[in-house]
């Protein structure tokens, strides 16, 4: 399939602002952005630019004051917050500046939680971690807790977690945030490697110039609305 098929989440004239005291700030004035299968776009912007919010909002966390947001063709905030949190748990994936793992379980437990969660067999959601573990190549850290590994293996543990349930797109917030140069790099090539391979869909918000250059489509946020680069 062509990287230009398969449209698997767009957002049109979001709109988004927040009110301080007797003012109202707007952070998104009719921003609009789409992703296909297997590619990777990238969102920069300074700090306040609103690409958390824009990220919240194409995840439906976060509702907006305007637009729509359609996820493999279904409006987002057209149904009510059963169909929604459906939608968000079958299409979406997440993967945020800080990973969020559950210090008490171990890593394979950890990814394979969303699967649990969802009612599936012990057996069978712990087969689909070791997987995607090996895919990230975390399978040799499987039975660690997230306290004995580095950073850059949390923020692995953290992709694959995001992967488990098959997502049609990865919404990722400054994922090499926190990271060093040579755990960054690592992160950066698993997130093309899977985009090339399995066709997975991601939208990186990232301040690193080094992860929004080898995006395939390269975006900023000016203004609250969304500039693609060219």
């Amino acid at each position: 399939m062509s990287r230009r098929d398969g449209m698997v989440l767009e957002g049109r004239d979001i709109r988004k602002s927040y009110g301080q005291g007797d003012t109202t700030l707007e952070i998104l004035r009719g921003a609009s952005i789409g992703v296909r299968r297997g590619e990777v776009v990238s969102v920069s912007g300074p700090s306040g630019s609103g690409k958390s919010t824009l990220l919240h909002i194409l995840g439906i966390l976060d509702r907006p004051d305007g637009g729509s947001v359609r996820i493999g063709g279904v409006d987002a905030w057209k149904g009510g917050e059963r169909a929604r949190a459906r939608l968000r748990n079958r299409s979406l994936g997440f993967v945020f500046q800080f990973h969020h793992l559950l210090e008490e379980f171990t890593i394979t437990e950890n990814v394979a939680m969303p699967l649990l969660l969802a009612g599936e067999s012990r057996r069978a959601a712990t087969e689909r971690a070791g997987e995607l573990l090996r895919q990230v190549e975390m399978d040799h850290r499987a039975g660690h807790f997230p306290s004995q590994v580095s950073g850059g293996e949390r923020q692995r543990t953290a992709l694959a977690r995001a992967l488990i349930r098959k997502p049609d797109v990865v919404l990722a917030d400054e994922p090499t945030g926190n990271l060093d140069a040579g755990a960054s790099g690592r992160v950066e090539k698993m997130i093309l490697d899977l985009a090339d391979r399995r066709g997975q869909a991601f939208i990186l918000a990232t301040h690193s110039r080094e992860l929004a250059s080898r995006a395939h489509r390269r975006t900023f946020l000016r203004d609250g609305l969304v500039v693609e680069e060219g």
